[in-house]
Parts: structure tokens; C-alpha cells; sequence
């Protein structure tokens, strides 16, 4: 008798040791804001390609802490009420250890009290500069914010192509405002004032009044902050149909692969400031390559950056030998010199990782990288 109750005491310890080994070997969860569909769904096939192919190279190569990372991902809708339905739904699981949200300011504006509140840390792909200077703890950036953007745009259109008269478009939304805003106060620095300054709301059909606007100012460049590639394509077409040739020095949303498909010729000669750009260093060459085989497109920013969010989240895991949320949050600040597919990472006490831009051009439907421009990281 007392070798039966031994026995099944003897299982019981087992039966536990296993069931805690199990336990042990769960894969790490992160949460994944993507818009899957409504006006920028071609925009968040492009993230969770990027997503899934980080997750597939990290898990191939061992996972983290001898675990399997993954995904869950949940569509936004393509918009900011879609975006805290999202976030509330992942959270509200409880059994995430990390957030990456969408490229769109306005999406992580929105969501930003829900990440507070289910401290979480989330790295996101909004460049607007207030994002990571809200007080909000958790929030981290995978891309450079406007603050550099703007430096860039403005460092490379007066001192380089050496042009005076500019014509500011924006998109009315977080992100084109604090574009708008940052690059006027960047020009100033150079002396200069905007022939014009025009803002328009996201997803128009007819940009004539800008276009028109623009042309009668006399602007010999047009610098953009469009925060949709479909508007880029728009806006492109009809500033060539009306006649305005200027020189065009824009946001990221110029060189991504959606705006080119849809602006065609239109685009060409145009130049913009790039966190991606496949000749900016090995690692985006080789990045570049693999995405191509693996989904025969051509990769932009869309699919780098959240690419690169794994990564780092997968790097901060490592760093502090821990799955809890505020020790990942601690150790992603600690992330220096990471060598990622957009740049090199070095986090600041804000949450920014990389402090820079690429400058492109359009030659006749390709991209092409002219240099690179970076900034100290204490600005």
C-alpha cells in the first residue's frame, strides 16, 4: 500500500515537472496592429510580410530564451477607432508580452492611452515627434521621427540642389501637421519662408486647389508630408497634368512601392527622404534579397520597419533575460548600436531608436540611394 501511495506521489511530482516544462517552453506572444483592410490594407500586407519573415528567421535560428516567438495579429481597419478596438482586443487577453503598432501617427495617438494603461511596450512606425515625447513610457519607434526628417529635407534641398522657394503640402493629420511644422521651423534655420503652405485632408480625390495654389506661388521645389501612398499617387499626377515641373523633395510615402505603382512617370526626377533604402547598408541589402525571394516584391519601409520591430523586441528579450513587459521595456532602451535592416539602432531616453535618413531619388521608376544623413543622438 505504501509503495502504491509512493507511486502515484512519485507520478504526481513528475505530472508537475512536466506540466511546468510545458509551461516553460510556450512561445512568447506579441501583438500585432496591422491594416489589413480598408484604404491602406496594400500598405499592411507589406508589415506583416516583414513581421512574419523576422518571426520565421528568429524562430528558425533557436527562438528567445530557448522559446518560439508569436505573432497574433489583429486588423485595424485602417483607422483610428479600428485601432483601439485592435489594441483593446490583444490586450485584453492578458498573455502578451509586447506591442507593434501601425505607421500611421494618428493610429498611435489614438491608441496610446490603452498601451499606458496595459503597460505594454509597443514599438510603432509613426514618425510624428510627439509620439515618443508624450510622457508615455512604452511607447518605442523603429523609424527616425519628423524631427529629423524635416533637418534632412531641408539640409538637402537648400544646400544641395540649392533651392530657395518652397511650397510646403501636408496632410491636415498628426503626422503631416508635425511634419509641416518641423520643416517650416528647419527652414528657417536656413533663412527661408514658404512661398505657400498647403494642407489637405488624407484619402482626397481632387488636390486641383493645391496644385493650382502652388503653381501661382512660383515655387521652384515642393517638399510633402503625405501620410498615404494612394495620395501620393494622386497628388503626383495631377501637379504634372496642371503643368507645375518643379523639383519635389517629399516624405517617405514618395519612394514606397504603392505610390510608384500608382504615380508611374509622374514620380520621376523626384527625390525623397528615406528610413529604408536597399544601397544604405549590407544589412538592407541582404534584407532586401531574402524578402524578394520570399514574396517576390520588391520591400519598402512598410515591411522594413516592422521587420526590424521584431527584431528589436526579439534583441530586448534577450538583453534582459526576461518575458516581463517593464524589464523588456528597461532593456530596449539599453539596445545600442543594433544593426538593423533601416539603420543602426541606438535608443535614446524617449524611446527613438534611429536618428537619421537616407536620401533617394526616382530614376525613372527605380530607387535609387544618393546619401545618408545623421544626427547626434542626444537632439
Amino acid at each position: 500500500m505504501k509503495t502504491t501511495k509512493l507511486a502515484l506521489l512519485c507520478a504526481a511530482i513528475v505530472a508537475g515537472a512536466t506540466s511546468f516544462g510545458a509551461h516553460a517552453a510556450d512561445p512568447i506572444k506579441i501583438g500585432l496592429m496591422a491594416e489589413s483592410t480598408g484604404a491602406n490594407a496594400e500598405a499592411g500586407v507589406y508589415q506583416i510580410n516583414g513581421a512574419k519573415m523576422a518571426l520565421e528567421e528568429i524562430n528558425k535560428a533557436g527562438g528567445v530564451l530557448g522559446r518560439q516567438l508569436e505573432l497574433r495579429i489583429e486588423d485595424n481597419q485602417s483607422s483610428n477607432p479600428g485601432s483601439v478596438l485592435a489594441v483593446s482586443k490583444l490586450t485584453s487577453a492578458g498573455d502578451l508580452v509586447a506591442l507593434i503598432g501601425s505607421v500611421r501617427s494618428t493610429q498611435i495617438q489614438a491608441v496610446m492611452p490603452t498601451v499606458q494603461k496595459a503597460a505594454l511596450p509597443m514599438v510603432v512606425g509613426g514618425t510624428d515627434y510627439g509620439l515618443t515625447h508624450s510622457n508615455n513610457p512604452w511607447i518605442f519607434r523603429a523609424r527616425p521621427n519628423d524631427g529629423y526628417s524635416a533637418k534632412v529635407i531641408a539640409d538637402f534641398g537648400v544646400n544641395t540642389l540649392k533651392l530657395k522657394k518652397w511650397a510646403i503640402m501636408h496632410a491636415t493629420d498628426a503626422f503631416g501637421n508635425g511634419g509641416k511644422n518641423m520643416l517650416t521651423a528647419a527652414l528657417k534655420e536656413h533663412g527661408i519662408t514658404p512661398v505657400t503652405v498647403q494642407g489637405f485632408t488624407s484619402n482626397s480625390q481632387d488636390f486641383t486647389p493645391v496644385v493650382l495654389a502652388i503653381k501661382q506661388s512660383g515655387a521652384d521645389v515642393v517638399s510633402s508630408y503625405i501620410t498615404n501612398s494612394t495620395d501620393v499617387g494622386i497628388f503626383a499626377k495631377q501637379l504634372r497634368q496642371l503643368g507645375v515641373n518643379s523639383a519635389w523633395v517629399g516624405s517617405p510615402s514618395l519612394s514606397t512601392d504603392t505610390a510608384m505603382k500608382l504615380a508611374g512617370d509622374a514620380l520621376y526626377g523626384t527625390y525623397s527622404i528615406a528610413d529604408f533604402a536597399v544601397e544604405s547598408s549590407p544589412e538592407a541589402q541582404a534584407y532586401a534579397k531574402r524578402y524578394q525571394e520570399k514574396y517576390k516584391l520588391v520591400p519598402d519601409l512598410y515591411s522594413a520597419w516592422s521587420y526590424d520591430a521584431v527584431q528589436v523586441l526579439a534583441q530586448a528579450i534577450k538583453k534582459a533575460n526576461s518575458t516581463k513587459p517593464d524589464d523588456i521595456r528597461k532593456a530596449i532602451h539599453e539596445i545600442k548600436g543594433y544593426k538593423g535592416v533601416e539603420g543602426t539602432y541606438t535608443f535614446d531616453k524617449n524611446g527613438d531608436g534611429l536618428h537619421g535618413y537616407n536620401v533617394v531619388k526616382n530614376e525613372n521608376g527605380k530607387i535609387v540611394f544618393v546619401k545618408h544623413i545623421d544626427f547626434d543622438v542626444a537632439q
